[in-house]
């Protein structure tokens, strides 16, 4: 590897510290606010299943979480799998990001139980799951075949999550990412093989 190959791998690394740093942060920031000063009220603006004011919760909800203990789990599988989507290109993390954001929301907004409020970012961290758990069906290479076998083998359990088994903790967010994260894998061979 050459200094100038090696200089751009530390850049790009600093790059997605940055934008995974940036995001984590900014979760912490408003959950703070929210505990602190608005007592959990903004948790409201989570998504709400068939209410058309609902609907704005697709873009919020992983912002919000229901208390510091619901965040801290998301923290740790956010910044792992978030990075592990980065690894062949920062650019795919923007990209599965908003699928997985669409699709879970959507999802959960269509199908989520009557009168309840839908909160975190277990909805995009399940979409990160389902990207890198198929990108090496879909892009059929080596690096992302060992990449999907890495997370099956370490991260392969959190699937159970997809199915209802816990009162209030929004399944269908984690199917509905997951499945938003397999779309992203398919979509993302069309733009570029790596």
């Amino acid at each position: 590897m050459s200094n100038g190959e090696f200089k751009a791998l530390v850049g790009e690394f600093k790059t997605q510290a940055f934008i995974l740093g940036a995001l984590v942060a900014s979760f912490w920031l408003i959950e703070i606010i929210d505990v602190f000063l608005y007592r959990g009220s903004l948790n409201s603006y989570g998504i709400i299943p068939r209410s058309p004011v609902g609907l704005r919760g697709i873009f919020f909800a992983p912002f919000l979480h229901g208390n510091f203990l619901h965040l801290a789990t998301n923290t740790g599988p956010f910044l792992i799998l978030g990075w592990l989507v980065m690894v062949q290109k920062t650019s795919h993390f923007f990209l599965v990001s908003a699928i997985t954001m669409l699709v879970s929301g959507l999802g959960v907004w269509l199908f989520g139980a009557p009168y309840s409020v839908h909160i975190g970012a277990s909805g995009v961290i399940f979409g990160y799951l389902g990207f890198l758990l198929f990108r090496g069906y879909f892009q059929r290479n080596f690096s992302s075949i060992l990449l999907s076998l890495l997370v099956a083998f370490f991260w392969g359990s959190l699937i159970w999550g997809v199915l209802p088994s816990m009162p209030r903790i929004s399944w269908e967010g984690h199917l509905f990412g997951f499945i938003g994260g397999i779309l992203a894998a398919r979509i993302l061979p069309k733009n570029k093989r790596i």
